[in-house]
């Protein structure tokens, strides 16, 4: 069967450049994408070349998955848009995914910026590998969806990614004791009853939901790869020996980063 790949986006009102900054600098990106534990941008020879990054993922206590990666960006796009490829792998025994390659696209509207990422992989282990991404590929796009809204409320209300985290933990706690409790004390009909309005019913607008995020590309451009995706796919770095990243390192900013200050934005919304 073949693979679909994930497409995710959200409305963010904000300032362009801000939203640049949040997804290209690696200590903010690292704080609100559920995908990273943290990243690194590793130094070039030539300011030209695409920028390459090393990726971690820890998946528990002593057990990390990392992996390599270079990206390209453009923000001179038609209409003020602007997009960003990748291309990513992993040598990891541990890592389902083998190589994959995806782009971020920016559209300004006049509601806001459309924020849409399209990115597909090849997973490893064979015939096992395939079977387990049937059920990994959709976790991976609920983790894009929540981790998009997680930055939207970066931006627009200015709360931070680490408050937006234990504001889901309480939200699914609060969910789990409500439902507990009604099987515990409740008749059956009402316990059940609990338990479907416990997953059906919205988060707070303050909670980061995944719910909030387009799943599917309304039309064939957005799910259409930049053209600077093809060439990118032969320029995936080799993997660098495993070590903690360096401060240095991780915030070191591409050469089609914006180096101006960051401004905060605040939505009306």
């Amino acid at each position: 069967m073949a693979r679909r790949p994930v497409y995710e986006e959200t409305l963010v009102r904000a300032d362009l450049d801000d939203l640049w900054r949040h997804t290209q600098e690696p200590d903010r990106h690292q704080r609100w994408d559920l995908r990273f534990t943290w990243i690194e941008y590793l130094p070039r020879a030539d300011a030209d070349a695409p920028q390459e990054f090393r990726y971690a993922v820890r998946l528990a206590p002593g057990v990390t998955v990392d992996g390599t990666g270079a990206t390209v960006g453009d923000r001179h796009g038609a209409g003020g848009s602007r997009t960003s490829a990748l291309v990513f792998g992993s040598d990891h025994p541990l890592s389902l995914i083998r190589s994959g390659s995806g782009y971020w696209r920016y559209v300004p509207t006049p509601d806001g910026i459309r924020f849409l990422t399209g990115y597909d992989y090849r997973p490893r282990w064979g015939t096992a590998g395939r079977l387990a991404d049937a059920l990994f590929r959709p976790v991976m796009g609920w983790g894009t969806a929540w981790s998009f809204d997680r930055l939207r409320l970066w931006l627009e209300n200015g709360t931070p990614p680490e408050t937006s985290l234990r504001r889901a933990l309480l939200d699914v706690a609060g969910r789990l004791v409500a439902v507990g409790a009604a099987w515990m004390f409740a008749p059956w009909p009402v316990a059940a009853l609990v338990t479907v309005a416990a997953f059906l019913a919205p988060p707070l607008p303050t909670t980061p939901a995944a719910r909030r995020c387009r799943r599917r590309p309304p039309d064939r451009r957005s799910a259409t790869p930049p053209a600077a995706l093809p060439a990118l796919r032969n320029r995936l770095p080799a993997p660098a020996p495993r070590r903690r990243p360096t401060p240095a390192l991780r915030n070191r900013r591409p050469a089609h980063q914006d180096q101006t200050p960051l401004t905060p934005h605040r939505s009306t919304r």
